[in-house]
């Protein structure tokens, strides 16, 4: 099925690839430009304070995206669609209601407590529902930021009114009222409402087809659930099995596109009625036959003047209908042929050529005008969508493959005329010279009538098999410019294609080289890092590096490790406690010497104190501990004794765990460069 799509860009792109991969070729005609507003001060602050952040459309999401960093608030959005996109802009913790705006309260309803803080509703500048209203009776405070509007088109999209003007749809989608009411607006300025006789229109809801009502649709059909999912389900089985009207129950709706506002009349939506089962009629588009109907019109005008000479055949004069029969007047002997039998056959030949041509080539040049018609409109959207261009180009070679077809039925045709004129013909010249009386003079000038008519309708068929020419060469022209044209739309959309891959990785590595500051910054000030480690989840997908980059840093998440400013005050009462472990030993002069040693402990500092001896590598080490050489100094107390390792064991420990995340770290923001230079 051919299908209009009214959403704004993004997300007829996304319905039009969900199309294509059903069988069914899309038509984009944005009737909305979305436009991302500027916040107002109080909504970080709002945004801060809030336990979770409610979205109704994916365009919400993006809007929050673009106006703040905070990835980790809680997101209850109102379907899975709008749940998908704000997963992919990397919020963390996001819950999909499942449904319209309703599902979306009760979700909240469900889940939150209202004395846990307020709720941020992030919308368009204009809503279907008023959440703030609906969550105030169950003590739920939500403040709304129109953060995104979308600014409805003045005029009708060319796509759209190139498929309406040549009666080339099917269906068209509607997602909210707003987008039914403009659409109305627009047909009804462009002129082309009569154009909707034959086309379907599929709401996403009873609501979102109400302005439609006076509009001259073939039926009206809202999806069984207000889902995008159960708009691509109706139209498959719109597909299947015809269109039949579904009761219409009014209901409010939520999606991508805004709503009107709420002092705009909404129309009145009738009632549920159950409507009698009637059988699913099929989905005909009707075509004139254009120029080809001259050349049909030609053939049956000539069948039914020969037609007429056999029925009148009875009241011509004697003289004539001997002559007719092959019987000649005078006694001279005339060829014996059957212009009875030659005529019949003839009309028989006749009547089925132009039967067998006008069923063939009638099918044929219908179905080619409809074709390119419609590839027409839609060869104007290639450019935004980039999956229609292998469908298009097989589309062409469909339509050279017809024209091919009409070409050969036609010279059938003219090969079924010339054997009509040698028929005609052969009657002529068996027609013997009658005597001359008065009254055969007058039927013979009869009779030279009717054969100057039928050299006329001859003439006139030879007209419209030129002009039938010229149709097929123009058209002809017309598929190559169309195949051009999609050629360069693939080009170009390629381009477009490698120009975004490129800047969605650098914002990628982008993303990556900023979550590493922040872990490394946790690191250095020894507090815990989980919320930091988790805005790398949504990367991880599909890249091993930065999953057991993840994996090595997820131990010390929790609570942290230690910082190199606490590893290095606490040093000196480890060194003292070492020393004294060394010097003491089982005679009991020595083991009063380290007892005095862990009270009272005089050792050498600095860097530059030489030598193996336990003070001196204490020395060594916490001088490298000072210069921030944590990695030194763990080395340089390994090599301690043995009998130091009780007094070591924790500082080591801490020391290490600190190391570890440190060199954690340090390879993602290494990998963060080579992501971001690969990009570049």
């Amino acid at each position: 099925m051919r299908v209009l799509i009214t959403r704004p860009e993004r997300e007829a792109t996304a319905l039009a690839t969900a199309l294509i991969e059903r069988g069914h070729v899309p038509v984009i005609a944005p009737l909305f430009r979305l436009e991302i507003l500027r916040p107002p001060s109080e909504f970080f602050v709002a945004l801060a304070s809030c336990q979770a952040v409610l979205l109704t459309s994916a365009n919400g999401a993006r809007a929050l995206a673009e106006a703040s960093e905070q990835r980790g608030k809680p997101i209850i959005a109102v379907g899975d669609t709008t749940a998908s996109t704000a997963e992919g802009l990397g919020f963390a913790a996001v819950t999909s209601a499942a449904g319209d705006g309703a599902a979306l309260a009760a979700e909240v309803r469900r889940s939150l407590d209202p004395t846990k803080g307020s709720l941020v509703h992030v919308s368009g500048d204009d809503v279907a529902l008023d959440l703030t209203q609906t969550l105030a009776p169950h003590g739920f405070e939500v403040l709304r930021f129109a953060l995104y509007d979308a600014r409805a088109e003045s005029t009708l999209p060319e796509s759209a009114r190139a498929a309406l003007a040549a009666r080339a749809l099917d269906a068209a989608t509607f997602f909210s009222p707003r987008a039914a009411t403009t659409f109305a607006k627009l047909v009804g300025d462009a002129g082309l409402a009569g154009s909707l006789r034959g086309v379907t229109a599929i709401g996403i809801s009873p609501a979102a087809l109400a302005p439609l009502a006076a509009l001259p649709f073939k039926a009206n059909i809202a999806a069984e659930r207000p889902t995008r999912q159960a708009v691509l389900d109706q139209i498959d089985r719109l597909a299947e099995a015809g269109v039949q009207v579904a009761p219409m129950m009014g209901a409010p709706t939520m999606s991508d596109t805004p709503s009107p506002a709420p002092d705009s009349p909404s129309p009145a939506v009738p009632p549920p009625v159950s409507p009698p089962p009637v059988s699913p009629p099929q989905v005909t588009v009707r075509r004139g036959l254009g120029v080809f109907g001259a050349f049909i019109t030609g053939i049956v005008a000539a069948v039914i003047v020969l037609a007429g000479a056999m029925i009148s055949l009875p009241f011509w004069p004697e003289e004539i209908r001997m002559m007719w029969r092959g019987q000649g007047v005078a006694a001279a002997p005339t060829p014996a042929i059957n212009l009875q039998a030659v005529r019949a056959d003839a009309a028989a030949a006749a009547n089925t050529s132009v039967e067998v041509a006008r069923r063939d080539l009638g099918a044929r040049i219908d179905d080619l005008e409809k074709r390119v018609r419609a590839l027409s409109a839609t060869a104007a959207e290639a450019p935004r969508s980039v999956a229609t261009d292998d469908a298009n180009k097989r589309r062409l070679e469909q339509e050279m493959r017809l024209l091919a077809d009409a070409e050969a039925a036609r010279k059938r045709a003219e090969g079924e005329l010339k054997a009509i004129a040698e028929a005609r013909r052969a009657v002529e010249s068996a027609t013997p010279p009658a005597p001359a009386s008065p009254d055969s003079d007058k039927d013979i000038a009869a009779l030279r009538l009717e054969i100057a008519t039928l050299r006329a309708a001859l003439q006139t068929l030879d007209q419209a098999m030129t002009g039938q020419k010229d149709e097929t060469a123009r058209q002809r022209e017309q598929a190559k410019t169309l195949a051009e044209a999609v050629d360069k739309a693939r080009t170009e959309a390629s381009a477009v294609g490698a120009g975004e891959k490129k800047a969605l990785g650098a914002a990628r590595a982008s993303a990556v080289v900023g979550v590493a500051a922040r872990l490394s910054s946790a690191i250095e000030s020894g507090l815990p890092f989980a919320q930091e480690l988790g805005l790398l989840a949504p990367f991880t997908q599909g890249d091993a590096k930065l999953g057991e980059i993840t994996a090595a840093l997820q131990p010390f998440a929790q609570a942290g490790v230690p910082s190199r400013a606490s590893l290095a005050a606490s040093f000196p009462a480890v060194a003292k406690a070492a020393l004294a472990d060394d010097l003491a030993d089982d005679s009991f002069g020595e083991r009063v010497l380290g007892k005095i040693k862990s009270i009272v402990s005089l050792r050498r500092v600095g860097a530059d104190v030489p030598g193996d001896a336990v003070d001196a590598k204490l020395a060594r080490a916490e001088a490298a501990l000072d210069a921030g050489d944590v990695a030194k100094a763990v080395d340089l107390v390994k090599s301690l004794p043995p009998q130091t390792s009780k007094a070591t064991a924790t500082w080591l420990a801490r020391a290490e765990a600190h190391l570890a995340a440190k060199r954690a770290v340090d390879q993602l923001a290494g990998y963060a460069v080579t992501l971001l230079g690969a990009a570049r």
